[in-house]
């Protein structure tokens, strides 16, 4: 099949370089879209994540063309921003898509995208990458932005979206409260690729603990940090993996010294490749997540196609995932103690046991293989 056979797709995203959750489904979305025989293109902000780095303005992912825009940030938060309108309008109508697929509500581009498809009569899709709930990490700036926009431009233009994708089950009842009814949500959660069910274990499990992810202040690592003394076995190791926050980093080295634990604890780069990662996940016991606030945790449904015991913190994200007791294990999010506690009844269980959980993990998740989650978002983007 030719590439022009079927419809053109453009993707609208935040970011297109650097470690970002909502780029890892775009990528593989885009990817997997144009390997069906679509024309896919993924238009984003100049701007890499985590880094704020500039980047090239033009890029590629195998048949899938990024172009990337001049941006301005706003003050109150790394993540609103404002692209160059007129460069952008001018991309979309040159490339004339029939569908515009934009990640991320309450973003500009989202709107913006919805406001030019209008004009080239193409179908816009919202994938809202689950921003609803705790505001506690937002500032205050962020906070009313959120509560201003979800009443005078959310009710108003999320009907306006030909569907409205969630990528959780608990943000339906988010957007039913912002007047989206319910037949205009269709729930399309994150996929992984199919090596974390199809690839062998090859690496050695250690007696370690691991955390995988953007090393940031909503992870709240520092609970996890806290529960490594409060273990019973004072031999396990806690390894952190990922591309950390400048500051972030120096408060958790900071608590590190602070429990006398640096010989037990160590931090390293973040690992891109697929192979680097399923071998990061394989080489431990346990894999934490002790985060404050969770869309879909991807870290967690990966680490689960590897049949790791994973702890988790009880939040609306993670929640979703596991079954407290039957395919993984909740502690009260930013209690170390109990996080602790978790933990070591993990360590003190019979394999039989482990081996049950580990299973049930695995099976839980195959569902979100991406070979699944492509062929649902291609019955979505066509239907009428």
């Amino acid at each position: 099949m030719k590439i022009n056979d079927k419809k053109k797709i453009l993707e609208l995203c935040l970011y297109s370089a650097g470690i970002d959750g909502v780029f890892a489904r775009v990528k593989h979305e885009a990817k997997l879209l144009s390997e069906k025989g679509y024309n896919v293109r993924i238009f984003s902000s100049n701007i890499e994540k985590g880094s704020n780095k500039i980047v090239s303005k033009d890029d590629k992912i195998g048949n899938v063309l990024i172009k990337r825009f001049s941006t301005r940030k706003m003050p109150f938060s790394e993540s609103y921003m404002v692209w160059d309108r007129g460069a952008f309008e001018r991309a979309v109508v040159d490339f004339k898509p029939d569908i515009i697929i934009a990640h991320s509500y309450r973003h500009s581009h989202t709107h913006l995208g919805l406001d030019i498809a209008k004009k080239i009569h193409a179908k816009c899709f919202l994938v809202t990458h689950a921003p609803f709930g705790s505001d506690e990490n937002r500032s205050l700036a962020a906070r009313y932005y959120v509560k201003f926009f979800d009443r005078f431009i959310g009710r108003r233009r999320l009907r306006e979206f030909t569907k409205i994708i969630a990528i959780t089950n608990w943000e339906r009842e988010f957007l039913h409260n912002l007047m989206v009814p319910l037949d205009k949500i269709a729930y399309i959660p994150n996929g992984i690729p199919s090596d974390f069910f199809s690839k062998k274990k090859k690496t050695k499990e250690q007696n370690k603990i691991l955390f995988l992810g953007r090393i940031s202040p909503v992870k709240d690592i520092e609970t996890l940090i806290s529960a490594m003394p409060l273990l019973h076995d004072k031999k396990i190791k806690l390894e952190i993996v990922g591309m950390a926050e400048k500051e972030y980093l120096q408060h958790i080295n900071e608590i590190i010294r602070e429990n006398k634990i640096g010989k037990r604890v160590s931090i390293s780069p973040a690992i891109f490749d697929i192979e680097g990662k399923i071998k990061k996940i394989d080489s431990a016991k346990i894999f934490v997540l002790p985060s404050k606030r969770e869309g879909m945790p991807q870290s967690l449904v990966e680490a689960m196609a590897r049949g790791k015991i994973v702890v988790a913190s009880e939040i609306a994200g993670n929640k979703e995932l596991v079954d407290n007791g039957k395919n993984g294990f909740l502690f009260n999010q930013g209690d170390s103690l109990d996080c602790a506690r978790v933990i070591d009844r993990v360590l003190l269980m019979r394999k039989k046991n482990i081996s049950l959980v580990e299973k049930n993990a695995r099976n839980h998740v195959l569902r979100f293989d991406w070979k699944n989650i492509v062929a649902k978002i291609e019955k979505v983007i066509n239907s009428d």
